[in-house]
């Protein structure tokens, strides 16, 4: 039985899909979410304190006062399926959530951003660890250097068979096509 608050979009002719959201602290995990989301996004933002900054290196993100303490989570539903997104925290200090955040999911969009690529790094070999398909998608920031995606698959030893792609994560229709490249990936290498 459905509840008032339930979208009657929903039903069980809809195939659940769990994707997760990742990447570095700092790279527009909550914002894509929240962009992409049809229910309001539920997230576990707080202020940085002084303590987090401490913590958190702020370097190429100043302009930083929030962080996801725990996850983000929305929902998409698109014709005979459903996405349950789960934004992952992008501290290294809480990996620990990540084994519980991949498991059941089809794929992961790793987020990275150009001004720190560095620190997508950790990220991936949190992917690859997993074994889990997985599309790139650089968050483009109004001060970040622009390189050919070529350059960027080079400097993340990305395979070339995995999807990269420029996204703005503000930009719903941006943050879709993202999320449908991933999709995409994933239906291929399933059906292959």
């Amino acid at each position: 039985m459905a509840s008032a608050l339930s979208d009657s979009r929903v039903s069980a002719e809809h195939i659940p899909v769990k994707l997760v959201i990742a990447g570095p602290f700092g790279v527009g995990k909550t914002t894509i979410v929240g962009a992409l989301s049809e229910i309001k996004p539920l997230n576990t933002e707080e202020v940085l304190t002084q303590a987090g900054t401490l913590v958190d290196d702020l370097t190429g993100v100043n302009e930083k006062t929030t962080t996801t303490t725990a996850i983000d989570f929305g929902r998409l539903t698109l014709p005979g399926v459903v996405l349950y997104l789960f934004g992952a925290p992008g501290q290294t200090r809480f990996q620990v959530l990540w084994d519980e955040l991949v498991r059941g999911a089809l794929g992961v969009l790793v987020l990275a951003d150009t001004r720190r690529i560095d620190e997508s790094f950790a990220v991936l070999d949190l992917v690859e660890n997993a074994g889990i398909r997985y599309a790139v998608a650089v968050n483009h920031f109004p001060d970040s250097p622009d390189y050919p995606l070529e350059s960027v698959r080079q400097a993340l030893d990305l395979d070339p068979r995995t999807p990269l792609m420029v996204c703005d994560a503000r930009d719903p229709a941006s943050a879709r096509a993202s999320l449908i490249a991933l999709v995409e990936h994933v239906r291929e290498l399933v059906l292959s």
